[in-house]
């Protein structure tokens, strides 16, 4: 059985939803009032672009879902996004992206470590924080343009995945998992399948990152001459898990986490797919049938037929046997992350309920 030092994982982790008001510096709390030092706002009810800040970069804003610059706040007509002690915070956006009068939102958020401390683990100084207990660490840089470069990232331990973005330029988001096929392999928040790209992480060395620090290809993207940010995860057991699973095209694909989960994401990294998110406050029961897609600013997808996901008390269940390949293609391998909404046994012996099935 899997034991965890994390028995309620909303100290760290929530998906949040909220309707829009258009009011000006509302605060959005989370569950457990754990200040939110990334969170990643989208609409569900129209298309707009994903919004992701975090409390080391609270003057802009990125798009997941685009590959442009960090964005000014004037240029979407709000003035204050930022982490708040208790959640985050939101101003109007007339353009209904974050606060619009009666739209319907979800922001995923995550607890670091507040404003950041200098490390000087790797050849470049590195601005980080890290939350050594969930595995989480966001860390802010400036490249140097040098192959083989090293950034420090707090957390400890080994990372499971990077998600990374140079703030000045349109050269789009570089991510590593370490379910890819190698050290300079990489995907980004579009279709495309995995890619062999060492101006990325890993360098013309192929390394992977350490306990310590990331490396660092010589080009643009993330060690241009320009500032960058990386979160940067690990697994912590019955809490997070970062993996992979081989698509069977069946209404029965297991995967297991060690935990009822909370939220999960998952690409195909074999061909050209979207990114799709499901969560457990979209879908309060099973079989989950709400998406959204990390890539798109689409609305959220409503599918009662394709794509279907159980979450369970030790991990999730794919239940998709079309011919598609977002979720469980026959054959096809796919990444994922996946954060808790309870352990599957807590660290004092005591088991985690189903989740119900039915209408949500």
């Amino acid at each position: 059985m899997a034991y965890s030092t994390i028995d309620k994982p909303s100290k760290y982790f929530e998906p949040v939803l909220y309707t829009g008001n258009d009011a000006n510096n509302r605060t959005i709390n989370t569950t457990e009032n754990f200040q939110a030092d990334l969170f990643w706002i989208k609409s569900r009810s129209t298309g707009a672009s994903h919004i992701l800040n975090d409390i080391l970069r609270s003057n802009g804003y990125l798009l997941s879902n685009a590959t442009s610059a960090e964005g000014a706040y004037s240029t979407l007509s709000w003035t204050n996004t930022a982490p708040v002690s208790t959640g985050f915070k939101v101003d109007l956006g007339s353009n209904g992206s974050i606060n619009g009068n009666g739209t319907t939102f979800v922001s995923w958020c995550w607890k670091a470590n507040g404003t950041g401390v200098s490390n000087t683990s790797g050849t470049i100084s590195s601005t980080v924080s890290a939350n050594t207990t969930s595995g989480f660490s966001i860390v802010s840089y400036t490249g140097n343009a040098t192959n083989g470069a090293t950034v420090g990232h707090g957390l400890g331990a080994v990372p499971d995945m990077l998600i990374g973005k140079d703030l000045s330029d349109g050269s789009g988001w570089g991510i590593w998992h370490k379910n890819l096929s190698g050290a300079t392999y990489r995907l980004s928040f579009s279709t495309d399948a995995e890619s062999n790209d060492s101006f990325l992480f890993g360098g013309s060395g192929a390394v992977l990152p350490t306990s310590t620090v990331f490396t660092l290809g010589s080009g643009g993207g993330l060690n241009g001459a320009n500032a960058n940010i990386v979160y940067c995860f690990r697994s912590i057991k019955g809490y997070s898990k970062f993996g992979s699973y081989t698509g069977n095209n069946s209404l029965n694909n297991f995967v297991y986490t060690g935990f009822k989960p909370a939220f999960v994401m998952v690409k195909v990294t074999s061909t050209t797919e979207q990114w799709c998110i499901k969560d457990n406050k979209r879908n309060t029961y099973n079989v989950l049938d709400r998406q959204l897609f990390a890539n798109a600013s689409n609305a959220e997808d409503y599918n009662t037929t394709n794509h279907l996901i159980d979450f369970v008390s030790n991990g999730f269940n794919l239940k998709d046997n079309t011919s598609q390949n977002l979720t469980n293609g026959s054959g096809q391998t796919y990444i994922y992350m996946a954060f808790a909404e309870s352990p599957f046994v807590s660290s004092k012996g005591v088991c985690t309920t189903a989740r119900w099935f039915g209408l949500s």
